[in-house]
C-alpha cells in the first residue's frame, strides 16, 4: 500500500488545462447535438415533401399489399385444404 499512495501523490494533473478540456468538450457537444437535430429537420422536411409528392399515399399503397397478402394466404390454404382434404 504504500507504494500506491507513493505513486498517487507523485502524481500532478494540470487543472486549468483540465478544466479547459472540459469546456471544449462541453462546447462541441452542444454543437454536435445541434447540428444532429439540424440534419434531423432537414431529414424530415425532405422525407414529408418526397411523400406529398407520391400520385398514390403510402397508406393506400400498404391497404393494397394488405389485401394482396390475404388473398395470397387465403388461396394457399385452399390449395392446402384441397391437396390433404380427408375423404371422411
Amino acid at each position: 500500500m504504500v507504494t500506491n499512495r507513493r505513486i498517487l501523490s507523485e502524481v500532478r494533473v494540470n487543472r486549468s488545462m483540465l478544466a479547459g478540456g472540459m469546456v471544449l468538450t462541453a462546447i462541441g457537444s452542444v454543437l454536435g447535438a445541434a447540428g444532429a437535430a439540424m440534419v434531423c429537420a432537414a431529414l424530415l422536411t425532405a422525407g414529408r415533401k418526397w411523400v406529398r409528392s407520391l400520385e398514390t399515399p403510402p397508406a393506400a399503397l400498404a391497404q393494397r399489399a394488405l389485401r394482396d397478402v390475404k388473398t395470397a394466404s387465403a388461396a394457399g390454404w385452399e390449395a392446402w385444404r384441397a391437396e390433404h382434404s380427408s375423404p371422411n
